[in-house]
């Protein structure tokens, strides 16, 4: 009964002494507080003494205790939830999640100390002892020689083993491991040395380590799979709780130890967000490992006698000597629907205050690229909503067009116009901002969920302030996400924002694992690193789905130099720029796309029939404009051509102005360019073209309805449909 005794004290403490305050249990509970340490005194006294222990409360005393303080811990627990519930619905994001964290920490810590006061008892210290047998035939019937072990063996004539217990352990126990490791060394020719350890932290169980490779079948073990469980669980229902205590409790009231298979190494060095590390010969490039302080990393550099790692977290708990682990997966983010609507960090933990994030299925971070059988044309438009873009370069489902230009001239803006124009599409977009303020980011997530686009919507968030190894992977982070939902048949649109920032995180990470620098101080495989990031971008066969991902990359170049080294890289593998140039900004010209300079390989195999047809002539007619424009400055008389060419392209470019968050449909960008186009403005004056845009919209969505439907889902432009628009635009000028 003392077991029961002690779990039932532990129900009663534990949920109020997380949630509510060690303060509030003093003043509540401390009277019996006081009696239940007196009595586990008195029941440990009688233990030494080994006279019979007296059972207080029968089965159904104990029964009505448990379920009086269930009750008690859960109403706590629901005002601690409306607590934290409060602060998110605030926006302390970083208070919400200090307080969840805490609260898992505590929470844990608190069931840790009952299972040691727990095991510290003789009685239970005895049984736990007895299984020492049973875990140690359990470890010997799973050891094996790794291809690292082999390896090491080669170079030295011993291997080591290690045999840890919390306990004394009998000389036949020993005996065993040692007649087993040296028939397991029989077939390679080597010698083991054994070394036999105690450590009271293990608390009971045995821990059998060979080489880098460590079976354990502790109780702290088992305390720490536990507690990775538990930080993958929600905490914040009352429900949850009371079966993550139920569970604990259950384990440790019928402990039965499983052996964990590990590999373990040692860390060398540590600065600067990098770590060298030894041991752990059969460690993968990319994998996960975690140091005993709780961080996280993942493998950047194998080389011959070390390991370089890159650290996710806070490096300066990390020691040299402590001991690391391997996780046993390459590095992955939770993928799945919900993500949508959510603002994650690069490793997929969310930082929007909105809680839990009920994830089934993680993804690889880095993954192969389809392949050039699994691709299918790219001939679908994707919209973005933008004019001047949707008529010039079109983009296409599986495209991978690239956003170019100098510091503020609008690159954000037309990614996030485009993610508003995707709504009602059925396509998913993700943004991931590497490098961005903090500010910005969520000036974004506001403005997105004020166009009701963050219900498809996933944001990656990793500002400035976070550690260039989380920079360097959230793009990878992204393309895994995006490739679940493409893998299912749907349409995915993802933004990088921006490339740039991502080149930089990567080149020092590079130099700091002391790779050889290249043009720019980059690292030679830097065009390596953004080809298998892009080429993820793909649209599959029919017989893969027909999903795909749509890639909008940004880079920001330096006084318009596009020739620089990462943007020549970024062009030479994307299918297309849209090149924004500062001096357009600065005139006015929104968005700022230079016409000459920008380009789309897809082109018209993306692009709306009738659409395609109206604005082929359009970049010849700009450019010709753009050209006259310049030479007019010099103030030479023009002739009649001349000059009806100017009012042309003054109007053309008028028409291509458009404000930010105002998506315009396709086909009412057709009407507006053929309108102009075929010289139903010539007699608008250039200051009333925005009003002659807004009337000419409003005009075919309440008037023209089913025209409209028709040039959006017309197969070319015949000479029906064109009758049918001249007769319709007439009217609106007769109007207007």
């Amino acid at each position: 009964m003392e077991i029961q005794y002690v779990i039932i004290n532990f129900i009663i403490l534990l949920t109020i002494l997380v949630l509510v305050g060690r303060k509030t249990v003093k003043r509540i509970f401390g009277d019996r507080l006081e009696k239940i340490n007196k009595e586990l005194d008195e029941a440990e006294e009688i233990e030494k003494m080994e006279m019979p222990v007296f059972e207080p409360y029968t089965e159904e005393i104990v029964d009505d205790i448990v379920n009086e303080d269930i009750v008690k811990a859960q109403e706590a627990v629901e005002e601690k939830i409306n607590s934290i519930k409060a602060f998110g619905e605030r926006e302390h994001s970083e208070i919400h999640r200090t307080m969840i964290e805490n609260a898992r920490k505590e929470l844990f810590s608190v069931m840790k100390e009952n299972v040691i006061n727990l095991f510290s008892y003789e009685k239970y210290a005895k049984e736990i002892k007895s299984l020492d047998g049973q875990v140690l035939d359990a470890i010997l019937s799973q050891i094996t020689l790794t291809s690292g072990d082999m390896a090491y063996l080669k170079h030295h004539d011993v291997l080591y083993v290690t045999l840890t217990s919390a306990f004394p352990l009998e000389k036949e126990l020993v005996d065993k491991v040692d007649e087993a490791t040296k028939k397991l060394l029989e077939t390679v020719d080597g010698k083991t040395s054994l070394w036999v350890l105690e450590d009271s932290s293990l608390i009971g169980g045995l821990k059998f380590r060979i080489g880098d490779t460590v079976y354990d079948g502790t109780v702290s073990e088992e305390l720490y799979q536990f507690e990775k469980s538990m930080n993958h669980a929600p905490i914040m229902d009352d429900d949850t709780v009371g079966r993550l205590i139920q569970e604990f409790t259950e384990k440790a009231e019928e402990f039965r130890p499983q052996i964990h298979k590990y590999q373990l190494g040692r860390v060398m060095t540590v600065s600067d967000g990098i770590c060298w590390m030894d041991g752990l010969a059969d460690i993968m490039y990319g994998e996960v490992v975690e140091f005993e302080c709780g961080e996280r990393g993942m493998v950047l550099d194998i080389q011959q006698n070390r390991i370089g790692c890159v650290i996710f977290g806070e490096f300066e708990h990390i020691e040299a000597g402590s001991r690391v682990r391997r996780v046993g997966r390459i590095a992955s983010v939770p993928v799945g629907e919900c993500l949508l609507g959510r603002v994650v960090d690069a490793l997929g933990n969310p930082i929007d205050a909105m809680g839990y994030l009920p994830y089934k299925e993680r993804r690889p971070i880095e993954f192969k690229a389809p392949a050039i059988l699994d691709r299918a044309p790219v001939n679908s438009p994707m919209h973005t909503g933008i004019k001047a873009i949707d008529a010039l370069v079109p983009i296409g489902k599986g495209q991978r067009e690239l956003i170019i230009g100098d510091r503020q001239t609008g690159k954000t803006a037309i990614a996030v116009d485009t993610i508003i124009n995707q709504k009602g599409k059925d396509t998913i977009c993700i943004y991931v901002a590497i490098g961005q303020k903090e500010t910005l980011v969520a000036e974004i997530r506001e403005k997105l969920e004020s166009k009701g686009a963050m219900e498809y919507t996933i944001i990656i968030a990793v500002p400035a302030s976070s550690s260039a190894a989380l920079q360097y992977i959230a793009p990878f982070s992204g393309s895994a996400m995006a490739e679940h939902f493409m893998y299912e048949g749907k349409d995915v649109l993802i933004v990088f924002d921006d490339l740039s920032k991502h080149a930089v995180a990567y080149r020092e990470l590079s130099l700091l694992l002391h790779r050889p620098s290249g043009r720019e101080a980059y690292p030679g495989d830097i065009f390596y690193l953004h080809s298998r990031l892009l080429e993820r971008a793909a649209h599959l066969s029919d017989d893969l789905g027909g999903g795909s991902i749509t890639a909008l990359p940004i880079i920001e170049t330096l006084a318009g130099d596009i020739s620089a080294y990462i943007p020549t890289n970024v062009i030479s593998i994307t299918d297309g720029q849209i090149f924004l140039d500062s001096e357009l900004f600065n005139e006015g010209q929104r968005p700022a796309i230079n016409v000459g300079l920008s380009v789309s390989r897809v082109g018209g195999a993306a692009q709306n029939p009738v659409m395609k047809k109206v604005s082929s002539s359009l970049r010849t007619r700009l450019a010709q404009y753009r050209e006259l424009a310049e030479f007019m400055q010099f103030g030479s008389d023009v002739d009649d051509a001349t000059k009806a060419t100017l009012d042309s392209g003054k109007r053309l470019t008028e028409a291509l102005k458009q404000g930010r968050f105002v998506p315009i449909p396709d086909e009412l960008q057709t009407i507006l360019i053929f309108a102009v186009s075929e010289g139903y403005a010539k007699s608008v004056d250039v200051q009333d073209m925005e009003r002659f845009e807004k009337e000419l919209y409003n005009f075919f969505k309440t008037e023209k309805e089913s025209l409209a439907v028709k040039v959006k889902n017309a197969r070319k432009l015949d000479e029906t449909l064109r009758d049918e628009l001249d007769r319709a635009l007439a009217e609106f000028l007769a109007r207007f």
